[in-house]
């Protein structure tokens, strides 16, 4: 199980450092399940720094697939490895829709992260207009399987699929469990299709989308809900409720 945060756009050097001594203390000793904080670029260092003794993994929000290069205002693997990065998150739908990332430039991303040793949680979702239309599975399908592409059977384990509804993003929405269980089902299902059933059952598919403590029990009890991807809940003293709640029902 993995509960994972994605602090997004928030959080300076001087905050996220106090912040993260205050995870350190808290949780920084959590092995039963997979902690992880993912801060904006500017707050590696400092980050990385802090949880370097404890059990707490960081990821990066982003990434560039290329080693280095003339890409101004990108940011390599080889520089998130020097500073002890574990994680990069990949696809997120923020990236989708607001900076117009395509399932091509994700897949890309996916590989390139896989093939430097990291671990990419690779995030999929649809939008309020593609599920009221019915479209929701067709939606996944296509992100999973262009997302994926290339991946081979033996790296497919080392993917976090993080499932987020794209209109339970930062809105207060959250998809109902049994929402969420069987759209997270449905892509368990189909990586079944693709990689077997046995990989199938061990991936690990987390729920994002306006996760707190008050509603992340009945989520989390789900069958096919192996974790969180958290927003908001992840900037505050709630995450590491999130991270006790997880434990319970390991």
């Amino acid at each position: 199980m993995t509960i994972a945060g994605n602090w997004k756009m928030n959080k300076t050097p001087t905050e996220a450092k106090l912040f993260a001594g205050l995870l350190a203390a808290e949780v920084g000793r959590e092995r039963a399940l997979d902690v992880v904080v993912c801060p904006p670029y500017i707050d590696l260092p400092v980050v990385t720094d802090v949880l370097k003794d404890t059990e707490i993994g960081v990821g990066a929000q982003n990434i560039y697939p290329k080693e280095s290069g003339a890409f101004t205002g990108e940011i390599s693997v080889l520089m998130l490895k020097d500073l002890g990065v574990n994680y990069v998150i990949v696809g997120h739908s923020e990236r989708r829709h607001i900076f117009g990332e395509t399932d091509e430039l994700i897949n890309e991303k996916v590989r390139f992260v896989l093939e430097n040793a990291l671990t990419p949680i690779f995030c999929i979702g649809e939008t309020l207009e593609e599920r009221e239309s019915g479209r929701t599975f067709e939606v996944l399908e296509s992100q999973v399987v262009k997302g994926l592409k290339g991946v081979e059977l033996e790296d497919i384990l080392k993917v976090i699929v993080a499932y987020e509804p794209v209109w339970a993003i930062g809105t207060g929405k959250v998809a109902t469990p049994e929402q969420a269980d069987e759209a997270m089902g449905f892509v368990r299902q189909l990586i079944g299709k693709l990689y077997g059933w046995q990989i199938a059952e061990q991936i690990r598919i987390l729920y994002g989308g306006s996760i707190k403590p008050e509603n992340f029990d009945s989520l989390i009890k789900m069958e096919n809900i192996d974790g969180g991807l958290v927003g908001g809940a992840s900037l505050k003293e709630s995450f590491i409720d999130l991270v006790r709640i997880a434990k319970k029902y390991l």
